[in-house]
């Protein structure tokens, strides 16, 4: 499965962005899903997931009750719907496939390229 992911931007402390992954080549169906983060200097950290159907999430701390992640297996297209930004959220985010939610958060089997999001305060 191919994935694009899209979305970043600059944006201000407070503000609020949505990140896109749309996927190809396979039916995102097949997938649990997840968003990536990686700030410049830190490894790379995995921000949230989702189970197939949608019906399982996951956040990492930091980032619960800000972002909800969520999927659109019909368009082939998981969303990262990122509120309340803080400086501390600026990386680039990259979309990940994986065949199991153990999977997603150890080794996701296809990842998309990234998308840059830039918080100023």
């Amino acid at each position: 499965v191919q994935l694009q992911a899209s979305g970043g931007g600059l944006v201000q402390a407070g503000g609020s962005l949505r990140l896109s992954c749309a996927a190809s080549g396979r039916t995102l169906s097949m997938y649990v899903m997840g968003w990536f983060r990686q700030a410049p200097g830190k490894e790379r950290e995995v921000v949230s997931s989702i189970s197939w159907s949608g019906g399982v999430k996951w956040y990492e701390d930091s980032v619960k009750g800000r972002f909800i992640i969520s999927r659109d297996n019909a368009e082939n297209t998981v969303y990262l719907q990122m509120n309340s930004l803080k400086p501390e959220d600026t990386a680039v985010y990259y979309c990940a496939a994986a065949a199991s939610i153990a999977n997603i958060r150890k080794g996701p089997d296809y990842w998309g390229q990234g998308t840059l999001v830039t918080v100023s305060s």
